[in-house]
């Protein structure tokens, strides 16, 4: 099933391989997408559905150093280029959009912009700044109603953007620690209004983003990805944090969205998912469903075949085997990435590595 075509509500696939989000940090000019990411993204094309790399749809969400954006016309001609480059090679593309929260540095945003977040709880530990190196998390400042209300406005307006750019869609980046789930998750949100304080308050944020963006570019165009039980950013399982989800999803369900993305990362140190909750997140989507964490080829088919997704992503390969759809169906062997080029600049360990298959 994995190599077979299939169609995605409106969108035709060559295959359900999926090509996860992953950071590059390849950005370098003004948060901008350029011709080298055009590249990089044409050489994978071959995935039945690119999702790119977490992008900003805010000025105060460019927390990592030289990760994109899509809030202004140079940027959204940027990625104009990454979308022709794809399309050219037959393949579909959607941009992730996520606003990196409290998970920032005052070093790596733009003049004018700031770290917010629901509270001003700063977030432990540090993270690098090209300026400054290694540096603790900045101090959020806690976001009011209208920052809240204008934040749901840039994400429908990059929306918008994503579109004109030539996009298939967008997916709402809702895990890893960044905003939405900055307000999904109990150990983060310490809210009191209706943001807050319970199941409901801390759904309401995600729902209003991406009740927002479906307005703006149609329910069918729009894929969020979560991962309950996810611990990057300080986030972890909290109680009730399953019956949350399933009322979160049953709700995203109801509006009809593109997909459902889960994302387990257990393949990368971190505890596993239950396999409990992905079922009840699975019923509660009726929708397409993708699975994403540590697949290769032969667990991703069972995945497939049993029934428990509908596509399934695969990230880290994809770096180093641009032809990975090919190298699977083949079962020619991987190459391994080179860990200390995957956020630095330039075409080293990015359009570098080697196609073995053609």
């Amino acid at each position: 099933m994995l190599f077979e075509p299939t169609t995605l509500r409106s969108l035709s696939l060559r295959n359900r391989v999926v090509m996860s989000p992953m950071t590059r940090s390849r950005a370098v000019e003004a948060n901008t997408p350029n011709a080298l990411m055009a590249e990089y993204y044409a050489q994978r094309a071959g995935a039945g559905l690119i999702i790119t790399e977490g992008t900003s749809p805010s000025p105060n969400g460019l927390g990592y150093a030289r990760i994109p954006g899509l809030y202004n016309a140079s940027q959204a001609a940027g990625w104009k280029l990454v979308t022709d480059a794809v399309h050219a090679k037959g393949g579909k593309i959607v941009i992730q959009l996520m606003h990196t929260g409290r998970v920032s540095h005052a070093a790596n945003l733009p003049a004018g912009a700031e770290v917010v977040g629901p509270t001003a709880a700063v977030l432990p530990g540090e993270m690098y700044t090209d300026s400054k190196g290694m540096q603790p998390h900045s101090a959020p400042r806690a976001m009011t109603q209208a920052d809240i209300d204008h934040v749901v406005a840039e994400y429908a307006a990059s929306a918008q953007l994503a579109i004109e750019a030539g996009f298939d869609g967008v997916e709402l980046h809702g895990a890893n620690g960044y905003l939405i789930e900055q307000f999904l998750n109990g150990n983060v949100n310490q809210r009191t209004d209706g943001y807050g304080g319970s199941a409901a308050g801390r759904n309401r944020f995600a729902l209003e983003v991406v009740r927002a963006v479906a307005k703006r570019i149609g329910a069918g165009k729009v894929g969020i990805r979560v991962s309950p039980h996810g611990v990057f950013n300080a986030t972890g399982p909290f109680d009730g944090v399953d019956e949350q989800y399933v009322a979160l999803v049953k709700e995203l369900s109801a509006i009809g969205l593109l997909y459902l993305h889960q994302l387990d990362h257990s393949a990368m140190g971190a505890p596993a998912v239950p396999a409990g909750i992905k079922a009840a997140l699975r019923d509660a989507f009726k929708g397409p469903y993708i699975l994403a964490g540590g697949f290769d080829r032969a667990s991703g088919e069972k995945a497939l075949q049993s029934g428990q997704a509908d596509l399934v992503a695969y990230g880290r390969p994809f770096i180093s085997n641009p032809d990975l759809v090919e190298r699977l169906k083949k079962d020619v062997a991987l190459t391994a990435p080179d860990f200390s080029t995957f956020y630095t600049p330039g075409a080293k360990g990015y359009t570098d590595y080697a196609v073995q298959t053609a």
